[in-house]
C-alpha cells in the first residue's frame, strides 16, 4: 500500500513522529520481555512465536476503534552464535528443535508498526541459567559487543544532513577495527517510509570492491528515517547463506499473473495478514504448503526472501538494529535495545581514534548553534 500523496508521511509531521515513536516503545518493551525468555535451555522456536505473539498483543491496545493498520514490522528471531540473522523457524524445520545453551551469543531481532510506521530493534545477549548474564562477559565475545555498540552509537551521530553514506560505512569499519573485529559483509540499511522498511537510499557495510562501484551515494536529509542494521563478526566477515531454509519474506510492489491456485491463494493470505511488511511463514494457515506456494511467488519475484546467513563455525556476530530519525534539531532513537551493561561486557580494547572519539561525545540534539552551521555546511 503506497503512502497517502496528500498528507505529509516524514518526520515534519508530529503524529508520524508518535506513530514511530509509539511502535519503538512496543517493539523496546516486548524485547525485554523475548530476552528474558532466553535462558538456558529455552527453546528458540517458542521464544519466537511467543515474541509476535506479545507483538500484536500490544500493538492491538492502541488506537482502537480506528481505521490504523498495526501489527508486526518484523517477526521474531533468534540467531545463535555464528548465524548472523533471520533465524526464525517453523515448527518443523530442525532449528526448531534448537535449546538455547548458557554461553550462547544470541541475536534478537523484532519490530512493531503502526499506520505503517515501523520501529524494528536488534539486541544481542550472552544466555545464562537466569535472565541476568552470570560473571563478566570477556575476550572476542565482549569484543564483538563492544564493537557493535560503539559502532551503532557512532553511526547514529554520522546519519546527519550533509553527510554521505560512505561516511558511515567508513566510520563503522574503523571502529570495528579498533576491537579487532569486521563488519558483516554486504549488510544493509535501508531508508524507512510509511509502509517502507526498504527504501531507495542505503548504507552498505565492508562492500566488496564490486559492490563500492555500482553502490548509489546518497547526502543524508532532514525528516528522514533509516532502519540502522548493524553486524559485526569476529571473523573476517564474509558470510554466506546457510542450509537453513527461509522463513521470513515480504511482498513486493511487482504484479504476475499467478499460475498455481496454491502459489494465488498464499499471495492473497500474505496480502491480507502482512501487507507491505516481512513476514514469518508462521503466520499463514498451513506455513508447509505456505511455503510451497510461496518458491513461485519467490521466483517471479513478488516476494523477496530474508535468507539466513552463516559466518565460519567458532566466530561470533552481533547485532544492534535502531530506527533512527534525522532532523534538524538532531537524531532522534525512534526504536533502539538498551546500552549492554559494559560493567559485565569488559573488553580489553578501546576506540583511541581522536576522530570517532569526538563523534563518540555528540550529543544526539543540537544546540541551536550547531543548527546554524550544519545548515550552513549543508547548503
Amino acid at each position: 500500500m503506497a503512502p497517502k500523496t496528500d498528507v505529509n508521511t516524514t518526520l515534519a509531521n508530529s503524529e508520524v513522529v508518535y506513530k514511530y515513536r509509539t511502535a519503538g516503545e512496543i517493539s523496546a518493551k516486548v524485547l525485554e520481555q523475548v530476552k528474558a525468555l532466553c535462558v538456558d535451555g529455552a527453546n528458540l522456536y517458542d521464544i519466537c512465536v511467543k515474541g509476535d505473539e506479545l507483538l500484536v498483543a500490544e500493538t492491538n491496545k492502541i488506537f482502537k476503534g480506528k481505521k490504523v493498520t498495526k501489527g508486526v514490522a518484523f517477526p521474531t528471531a533468534i540467531s545463535p552464535n555464528n548465524c548472523v540473522a533471520h533465524l526464525s523457524p517453523i515448527s518443523t524445520d530442525p532449528e526448531a528443535k534448537i535449546n538455547l545453551k548458557t554461553g550462547d551469543v544470541i541475536k534478537v531481532s523484532l519490530g512493531a508498526q503502526i499506520d505503517g510506521y515501523g520501529g524494528v530493534v536488534a539486541d544481542t545477549l550472552v544466555v545464562s541459567g537466569g535472565p541476568i548474564a552470570e560473571g563478566p562477559i570477556t575476550g572476542k565475545v565482549a569484543d564483538v559487543i563492544s564493537a557493535a555498540w560503539y559502532a551503532t552509537e557512532v553511526a547514529v551521530r554520522t546519519i546527519k544532513p550533509g553527510n554521505k553514506n560512505w561516511d558511515v560505512t567508513r566510520n563503522v569499519e574503523e571502529v570495528c577495527k579498533a576491537y579487532g573485529c569486521t563488519p558483516a559483509e554486504g549488510m544493509l540499511t535501508h531508508q524507512q517510509g510509511q509502509n517502507i522498511l526498504d527504501g531507495k537510499k542505503q548504507i552498505i557495510l565492508n562492500p566488496t570492491e564490486g559492490q563500492k562501484q555500482n553502490f548509489e551515494t546518497f547526502t543524508f536529509e532532514a525528516d528522514e528515517v533509516y532502519g540502522l542494521d548493524i553486524l559485526v563478526s569476529t571473523g573476517d566477515g564474509k558470510v554466506k547463506q546457510g542450509e537453513t531454509r527461509t522463513t521470513i519474506y515480504k511482498k513486493t510492489d511487482l504484479t504476475y499473473q499467478l499460475k498455481m491456485r496454491s502459489s494465488r491463494a498464499v499471495f492473497s493470505e500474505v496480502q491480507k495478514k502482512a501487507g507491505a511488511f516481512p513476514f514469518s511463514v508462521r503466520v499463514l494457515e498451513d506455513p508447509t504448503k505456505g511455503r510451497m506456494g510461496l518458491q513461485e511467488c519467490k521466483n517471479h519475484g513478488l516476494v523477496i526472501p530474508y535468507d539466513v546467513h552463516y559466518e565460519k563455525d567458532g566466530e561470533i556476530v552481533a547485532e544492534f538494529f535502531t530506527t533512527v530519525g534525522v532532523t534538524k534539531d538532531g537524531n532522534i532513537k525512534l526504536a533502539t535495545a538498551p546500552q549492554p551493561d559494559f560493567s559485565i561486557v569488559k573488553s580489553d580494547k578501546k576506540i583511541e581514534n581522536e576522530d570517532l572519539l569526538k563523534v563518540l561525545a555528540e550529543p544526539l540534539k543540537l544546540s541551536k548553534k550547531e543548527r546554524k552551521a550544519q545548515e550552513a555546511a549543508s547548503a
